[in-house]
């Protein structure tokens, strides 16, 4: 990997002694789209072994992975466990064991914490972890297949209605409340400002390449597609007439790596006040957009005009709410892409934090590594 374009000014490190020495070695995603468009014929199984494709052309020694540990929400039923099946499919052994973590959006999240824990421990040197999401919803009629006379099968035929080919969507809404995250967000803060901000930013990054984690992926039968197709700025005006979505009338790996070959970018840290470091010694934010009303609760939370500032200052490069939110995938998406700023700005420390839904939350902190 080449330098960072800035040199990075180190503070002091968060290493500690007689502790394994953690690293991110590299990442890579396939575009991040639209629901409906060019995925739509595909399985999440053919995503993620893409990816596995585009990070082993890029690290190129799949033998000496330990194990493999995806996220994911929506789980297609003919590949309930999407990481083991995705990486048979691919260079990796099958000797390599797999499974997958579903903890709502910060199932990925939970994935690199539970690699991390593997290597601390001594029970694993390479981690491969991500996270896969395809939202691919159809209404299926099962009853026809429990069906015994030809009555029975008209019967239940002509019960059809139109609307049943209506796609089905999992509900996002919390179990003990009815309602969902956007409504809590709704209820703390109202603001065009950051849905517009948001994907201004994610714009400017994509035109300086700063999104390159993108693997190109070509569809069977159509295009090629080599970037994420839901960043589209807006105006105030336009952004005004959309109609609320919730609340109305409101809305808002191991020093081992050197061994092997690897070029690591930076390490996995435990959390700023466990680690001993502030607000001050952040130089690069990536948190999870559920919605915008949820960023600006948590920035009303903190009450410190310091950190609005300097949060939208370090912030810079966009984040779900244009680039797109595939639940099981976000977490690696933003631990990659503030490694990648870390060592393209300059900075030491980037703080990651996502929200889940049932009220839960994860953080950690990336230190850019210093051979």
């Amino acid at each position: 990997l080449a330098a960072p374009a800035v040199q990075t000014k180190m503070k002091k490190t968060l290493a500690k002694p007689n502790i394994r020495k953690i690293v991110v070695v590299d990442g890579v995603r396939t575009p991040f789209l639209l629901s409906g468009a060019f995925y739509k014929d595909l399985t999440p199984h053919d995503l993620a072994r893409a990816a596995f494709t585009g990070l082993l052309y890029q690290t190129s020694v799949p033998e000496e992975v330990d194990y493999i540990i995806f996220g994911t929400v929506i789980q297609e039923v003919k590949t309930s466990n999407v990481a083991r099946e995705a990486a048979l499919g691919t260079d990796f052994s099958d000797k390599t064991p797999a499974h997958i973590v579903t903890m709502a959006c910060i199932s990925a999240d939970q994935v690199m914490t539970t690699g991390v824990d593997l290597i601390a421990s001594g029970q694993c040197d390479v981690i491969v972890a991500g996270g896969v999401q395809l939202m691919k919803m159809r209404k299926l009629v099962l009853a026809l297949n429990k069906t015994k006379t030809v009555g029975w099968r008209l019967s239940l035929i002509s019960k059809f209605r139109l609307n049943f080919l209506a796609p089905e969507l999992p509900a996002v809404a919390e179990f003990s409340t009815g309602e969902t995250m956007g409504h809590s967000a709704d209820q703390q803060a109202t603001s065009f400002a950051y849905a517009l901000w948001s994907p201004s930013l994610a714009k400017k990054a994509q035109d300086e390449g700063f999104l390159s984690d993108d693997v190109p992926f070509e569809v069977p039968g159509k295009d090629t597609i080599t970037k994420d197709n839901g960043i589209h700025p807006s105006s105030l005006e336009q952004t005004a007439k959309l109609k609320p979505a919730f609340i109305k009338p409101y809305g808002t790996v191991t020093e081992k790596a050197l061994a092997m070959g690897y070029k690591p970018k930076a390490y996995l840290r435990d959390f700023m006040y466990q680690a001993g470091i502030t607000m001050n010694d952040i130089d690069a934010f990536e948190f999870h957009e559920a919605v915008s009303g949820q960023i600006l609760a948590n920035v009303r939370a903190v009450d410190s005009d310091w950190f609005s500032q300097n949060y939208t200052s370090r912030k810079r490069k966009g984040g779900s709410l244009p680039l797109g939110h595939p639940f099981g995938a976000t977490g690696c998406r933003l631990v990659t892409a503030a490694a990648n700023r870390l060592r393209k700005e300059g900075g030491q420390y980037g703080l990651v934090a996502a929200c889940a839904a049932g009220g839960q939350g994860s953080a950690m902190i990336v230190e850019t590594y210093s051979e």
